[in-house]
């Protein structure tokens, strides 16, 4: 079932009501069937766990990061019956960590891994955040997706890690 307007609506009711307030920092539908909210990085797991619950969401779509500067913004989009809630938390570049949901969406854990690999955000309880994408012999700590991070510093750093593989 395609929702209507009406239904996201609705649907987007149910979160301004089912949510407490103080948890949310934006809560917007800018257009049909698209809804963003944005929690609070320490009310997020609570959130996602009473909107999974109450809206019975089940599909994750996937899980996208961005570097904001200072600080790293994780999104989560969840399709409910058409259409994308994309939930927004950020953590601090300086210590980026998230509660795992992967006990609450089963396809999370692949997605999880994927922003840990590619922008260094760790999922605390996450059952497995090794390497997925990246070559083997890739730098830890050198996260490709970071601002700071341009083509010569990556280069550099697997020229560097190469010659340490030689060395040793």
């Amino acid at each position: 079932m395609v929702e209507t307007k009406e239904s996201k609506t609705g649907l987007l009711e149910r979160l301004r009501n089912s949510i407490p307030q103080e948890w949310i920092l934006s809560l917007k539908a800018p257009e049909p069937r698209r809804i963003f909210l944005s929690v609070k990085r320490e009310h997020f797991k609570e959130a996602m766990t009473k909107m999974l619950k109450d809206e019975e969401i089940t599909h994750l779509s996937t899980i996208t990061g961005v570097d904001l500067g200072e600080e790293i913004e994780v999104i989560y989009h969840l399709d409910k019956s058409g259409t994308i809630l994309s939930v927004k938390t950020t953590t601090p570049k300086s210590q980026p960590t998230l509660p795992t949901v992967t006990d609450l969406i089963p396809g999370a854990p692949l997605y999880e891994r994927e922003v840990h690999e590619l922008l260094g955000v760790a999922f605390d309880g996450h059952p497995d955040l090794s390497r997925l994408v990246l070559p083997e012999g890739w730098p830890p700590g050198l996260y490709p997706l970071r601002r700071e991070i341009s083509i010569e510093n990556i280069r550099s750093a697997l020229e560097k890690a190469k010659e340490e593989k030689k060395v040793g």
